[in-house]
């Protein structure tokens, strides 16, 4: 058996793992700039609380999957866009987080957080591309170049992806012990991945329209979501390799989300500007971000079995994803039909601000909260459970 944790094998497998998601994070993440460009189109006028479907289904079912896995225009969209691109995404990922599981052990904080930083890769380029080929040559051909270089890009990667164990060793690991369901420290940080959750997708989908709404250019927007990207492939690479180094969880998610949440009610809240817009866009792909990357750090202080760890981390990935279905619906309840560029958040996008900070402040609090002792639970459940 090949050894954990480094050598050539377990490297070209992180590092095969980390270009594949790249590649597929990529698309998704600068959907901002088809969000964008989608609300200028005549023939989505009439239906444009539709659009933000589209590109939350392809993320949705990546995180609605994931434990699972261990009309006309408008509809088309949402069905390939979104639907059919998602399918794809799940079904490729989570064998790979399965290897990297294997793979990677004593370190499996930055190889996780790796995986997870690797949107921000691509994600730094892909929104200027993007925006480039829709004001060329429109959506269609866009989606279609899109599709060819996805093929063309991760087809070489598929025989490097290889496991660690025997299938004999993988068979007997899939057992999974399902005794972490019963710690309460478990159901906590459920609850705040919940919470966090049902605000942290809307900047990555609608900061690039409420830059237009403000006055600036498409092109602004892609360069905001571009600087997010970058922050975030930084935010999540460190959040990994601290939560590898023994710095309490508590600790780095209730950061995370306090910071993430105050930056989102000030400096998207008030911001006008572009430098306010890009300090958001910094503070937000470092530390929202980042919270995501902790999901294996919430895993290992539930439990200590490698199979039940990779159970936990999909959990987690699921119910952050019910934020991400709900973005569609609540994003069209939320959004009014007038700008007024000197209201706060330009008075279209106040309710999806609010929103967004609201849920990672309480989700920061819940943390904070249940780690002060503060939840009314006997001293017997808490004893012992309160993790890294």
């Amino acid at each position: 058996m090949k050894p954990a944790d480094g050598g050539l094998a377990a490297w070209t497998v992180l590092i095969s793992g980390f270009v594949f998601e790249a590649m597929f994070w990529g698309f998704p993440m600068a959907f901002g700039v088809f969000q964008s460009h989608y609300s200028q189109l005549p023939e989505f006028g009439n239906d444009k609380s539709r659009i933000a479907t589209i590109g939350t289904l392809a993320q949705s079912l990546y995180y609605l999957g994931a434990p699972f896995s261990a009309l006309a225009t408008k509809r088309g969209l949402i069905a390939t866009q979104g639907f059919l691109y998602g399918l794809g995404f799940v079904t490729l990922t989570y064998p790979i987080v399965g290897m990297l599981n294997d793979w990677w052990v004593v370190r499996k904080g930055m190889a996780f957080g790796l995986i997870s930083a690797s949107s921000g890769a691509t994600g730094a380029a892909v929104p200027f591309i993007i925006e480039d080929l829709l004001h060329k040559y429109g959506y269609r051909i866009t989606l279609r170049a899109c599709a060819v270089a996805m093929v063309i890009l991760t087809g070489p990667l598929l025989p490097l992806l290889k496991d660690r164990l025997p299938p004999s060793e993988i068979a007997s690991l899939t057992r999974t012990d399902w005794t972490f369901i019963k710690k309460p420290l478990f159901w906590m940080y459920s609850c705040s991945v919940v919470v966090q959750g049902l605000g942290f997708f809307y900047p990555t989908v609608f900061l690039p329209s409420y830059a237009y709404a403000v006055g600036l250019s498409s092109f602004d927007g892609a360069v905001l979501l571009a600087i997010m990207a970058i922050a975030q492939l930084v935010g999540q690479g460190v959040f990994g390799y601290l939560s590898d180094k023994y710095v309490p969880v508590s600790i780095l998610s209730s950061t995370a989300c306090f910071v993430a949440g105050i930056a989102s009610l000030t400096l998207w809240g008030l911001g006008k500007s572009k430098a306010m817009l890009i300090l958001f866009a910094i503070i937000y792909g470092f530390c929202g971000f980042g919270f995501g990357t902790l999901r294996v750090a919430m895993g290992r202080a539930v439990t200590d079995n490698s199979s039940s760890l990779l159970a936990t981390y999909a959990i987690f990935v699921f119910l952050q994803g019910v934020g991400n279905i709900l973005v569609g619906p609540i994003s069209a309840a939320l959004m009014t039909s007038s700008v007024v560029r000197e209201d706060f958040a330009a008075s279209q996008y106040a309710g999806m601000v609010i929103l967004t900070g609201l849920s990672s402040l309480v989700a920061g609090v819940t943390i904070v909260l249940w780690h002060c002792g503060m939840f009314l639970v006997p001293k017997s459940m808490v004893s012992g459970l309160s993790g890294r």
